[in-house]
């Protein structure tokens, strides 16, 4: 089921989300079908539970190919519970970055360019890799909404950050729907 994204405003999106308290449960199951089918009929690269209203630390990601991303590497779908984020080194990378809770805008986020993350499947195995990139700045992103952040906290200059068509007119990116 397609369940509507809430947007920038709603005081749901910055409450700090709740560990996941089981797994492999019928509801657990619903919900991840419920943001796989929410991500992919808008076209996102990933989706985070708060974003739907469900405020659980659950977070969904992955693509081959994004329109909304067309340079970005592809990332491995995946179903992210309870994560935990360690950054590997120091170095920052900035990048224009979208939110389906942030419609039509983009901005320049400083993101930690190497990560470890680490958390559960469905079934409680455990997820555990490293990564740099675009799919270590995918996951930050994601987790963000998590603790109740959203990117446009964490831009440095705001001069980098509004709607798209306007920051980017001549097409080097695409718009955000």
């Amino acid at each position: 089921m397609i369940r509507p994204i809430l947007r920038m405003g709603d005081p749901l999106l910055l409450r700090p989300a709740a560990p996941v308290p089981a797994f492999d449960t019928p509801p657990l199951h619903r919900l991840i079908e419920d943001m796989v089918d929410t991500m992919r009929a808008v076209g996102g690269v990933g989706l985070a539970a708060p974003q739907i209203g469900v405020e659980l630390r659950l977070v969904i990601f992955g693509f081959q190919h994004s329109d909304r991303y067309p340079d970005a590497e592809a990332v491995p779908e995946t179903i992210l519970i309870n994560p935990e984020l360690t950054p590997v080194g120091e170095v920052l990378e900035e990048d224009w970055e979208g939110c389906l809770s942030v419609p039509g805008m983009r901005g320049l986020v400083p993101r930690y360019r190497d990560l470890l993350y680490r958390g559960f499947d469905p079934f409680g195995a455990v997820i555990e890799r490293r990564v740099s990139g675009f799919h270590a700045r995918v996951v930050q992103h994601e987790c963000d909404h998590l603790d109740g952040i959203l990117y446009p906290m964490r831009i440095r200059d705001l001069s980098c950050f509004g709607f798209s068509d306007a920051l980017f007119a001549e097409g080097s990116l695409p718009p955000e729907e």
